[in-house]
C-alpha cells in the first residue's frame, strides 16, 4: 500500500492471474511456520472494546488521502480499531462525518516499536468486501523519515479490491518500480469463493536476495534482484509494520451505492519470526 503517488497497478505476469483464477485454496488454513512468542508476536486477546496493546502499535492519524487520495479520516479511536473479545482484532471503516472526512477508519503501526530485517511475517485474517474496501498488511522501511519513498522500500504482504473478493496482490515498491509500476502479482481463489468468507494466512519469507509471497502456505510469487532490473534492491535493512483498512483512493477506487458500512478487517494474529 504506497505511501505516496498512484496506485494503478501493472501487474508483474498477467498470464499467471488466468491459472491462478483456477487454482488456490479455498479454506482458511490455520497452519502457518511461524509460532507464537517470536520476536513479534500479537494474539489479539482480550476484552471487547479494549485498545491494541501499545507496546507492539501506535496509529497513523490523519485525513488526507496519505498519498493515495484515501476518503477516510483514520483515528486512534476504539471505535475503529478494537479487540472483540473474541481472539481478533477489528479495525472497522464507518461511514460518518469525520473532521471533514466522510469515512472513518484506522491504520496501526509498529513504527518505533518493532522493526526487522529479514524473517517470516505473516498475518491470520478475515478481509472485508465492497467497492472502495482496501485493506492492506504491508512492511515499510524504517529509514523513510531519511531516504523517504520508495527509497526506503515497501512490502506489501496482503492488499485487496473490496469488489474482488477473490483476488489479494502482493507487492515490492522500490525506486524505479512503485506507485502504478510495482513488482507485483496476484493470488486468486476458485472462482465463487471469496477473502471475505473465511481466516486466511498472508505472509512473506524475506532473505537476503528474496522475498516469497503465500497465502496459506502456497506460494505463488517470489521476487529478487534480478526482477528489479537495473534498479536498486531495496530490502536489506529493518522495515516496520503496518495494518489498515482504507476507503477510497486512487488503486481501488470509490465506495458505490453497492457498498454497506460499516466494513470490518478482522485480525486473528500477526506473527513474525526471524529468519534461520
Amino acid at each position: 500500500m504506497a505511501s505516496f503517488g498512484s496506485r494503478a497497478r501493472a501487474t508483474f505476469a498477467v498470464a499467471a492471474f488466468a491459472a491462478l483464477s483456477v487454482g488456490g485454496r479455498c479454506g482458511g488454513d490455520t497452519s502457518d511456520p511461524s509460532v507464537t512468542g517470536g520476536p513479534f508476536d500479537d494474539e489479539f486477546d482480550g476484552p471487547a472494546g479494549e485498545r491494541p496493546n501499545s507496546t507492539r502499535w501506535t496509529y497513523d492519524v490523519g485525513g488526507k488521502g496519505f498519498g493515495n487520495n484515501q476518503l477516510e479520516f483514520d483515528t486512534d479511536r476504539p471505535e475503529n480499531a478494537s479487540l472483540d473479545g473474541q481472539g481478533h482484532l477489528a479495525i472497522v471503516a464507518r461511514e460518518e462525518g469525520y473532521q471533514g472526512n466522510a469515512y472513518t477508519s484506522a491504520r496501526l503501526v509498529s513504527r518505533g516499536l518493532f522493526s526487522q530485517t529479514y524473517g517470516h511475517f505473516a498475518a491470520r485474517m478475515k478481509l472485508p468486501t465492497g467497492a472502495g474496501i482496501w485493506p492492506a498488511f504491508w512492511l515499510l522501511g524504517a529509514n523513510i523519515n531519511d531516504v523517504g519513498w520508495p527509497t526506503c522500500g515497501e512490502i506489501d504482504v496482503m492488499e485487496y479490491k473490496g469488489q474482488e473478493p477473490g483476488v489479494v496482490h502482493g507487492s515490492l515498491h522500490g525506486p524505479g518500480y512503485s506507485g502504478g509500476s510495482p513488482l507485483t502479482q496476484v493470488f486468486a481463489l476458485p472462482i465463487g469463493k471469496g477473502f471475505d468468507e473465511d481466516f486466511h494466512v498472508f505472509s512473506v519469507d524475506w532473505a537476503p536476495g528474496r522475498i516469497a509471497f503465500a497465502v496459506d502456505q502456497e506460494v505463488y510469487q517470489t521476487f529478487t534482484p534480478n526482477d528489479a532490473t537495473s534498479h536498486k534492491w531495496v530490502f536489506d535493512h529493518p522495515f516496520y509494520i503496518i495494518l489498515n483498512l482504507a476507503v477510497g483512493g486512487t488503486y481501488v477506487g470509490s465506495p458505490d451505492a453497492s457498498t454497506t458500512f460499516p466494513q470490518t478487517l478482522l485480525v486473528d494474529w500477526v506473527r513474525v519470526t526471524s529468519e534461520e
